[in-house]
């Protein structure tokens, strides 16, 4: 498969244990399979970046796919409070943090890749509002599985890096895609305001009808 990394610099040699371990899906080398996605992620409002170009070879490796059927918006959850540093100060964060842990829990440890929503600031401002029972779970669910916002792919072992090889690169113009890029963005966090507060699925109907991963409202 190929897979496309987006930052101020060209990767020719990805390493296993760089990097920050806060990042959505814990220490790893986070990629995409969109090569525009790379390219947005790869520029400032100011400067240009690149985008590294890899081939990996999936064959054998285990990847958890958090945006699959096998899993729902609140797996992804999961992991992302596990590693990001949220706004903890609402009233129900942390009831919610406790049923999410409780209920949905990866088992991620012993995996090479992970796949998933990547949790930009406009995904990861949609999460805080639902987490504060600001923000129904189907506008949640909308804007992370409609593409405007992006997925990524996750080296997170030894076994996965011997199995990527570089390609190559291209330049990414800061000019010709951060214009659309936050244009975009806006969009989707203002849709997301407008509907704060509307009648949805909210965290606390979740925790208090107990509702589990098997539900056909969490689909």
């Amino acid at each position: 498969m190929r897979i496309y990394h987006g930052a101020n610099q060209i990767v020719r040699e990805p390493r296993f244990g760089i990097g920050r371990s806060y990042n959505d899906f814990g220490l790893g080398f986070y990629c995409t399979e969109d090569e525009g996605r790379a390219a947005e992620w790869a520029v400032t409002a100011r400067d240009n970046g690149f985008v590294s170009v890899y081939a990996l070879n999936d064959s054998g490796l285990r990847i958890i796919d958090l945006a699959s059927s096998q899993y729902t918006i609140l797996h992804w959850l999961s992991l992302l409070i596990n590693y990001r540093e949220f706004d903890r100060s609402s009233p129900v964060f942390h009831s919610a943090e406790e049923y999410i842990a409780n209920n949905f829990p990866v088992d991620y440890q012993n995996c090479d890749c992970i796949a998933g929503y990547r949790a930009d600031d406009v995904s990861f401002t949609l999460a805080q509002l639902f987490l504060n029972n600001e923000l129904p779970f189907q506008e949640l669910r909308r804007h992370l599985t409609s593409g405007e916002l992006g997925t990524q792919f996750v080296l997170k072992s030894n076994r996965a890096f011997d199995r990527v090889s570089y390609v190559g690169y291209v330049t990414a113009s800061s000019k010709d895609i951060y214009p659309e890029k936050l244009s975009r963005q806006m969009a989707v966090l203002k849709s997301a305001y407008k509907k704060a507060g509307t009648p949805g699925l909210y965290i606390s109907d979740l925790i208090n009808e107990e509702i589990k991963a098997y539900d056909a409202r969490l689909q």
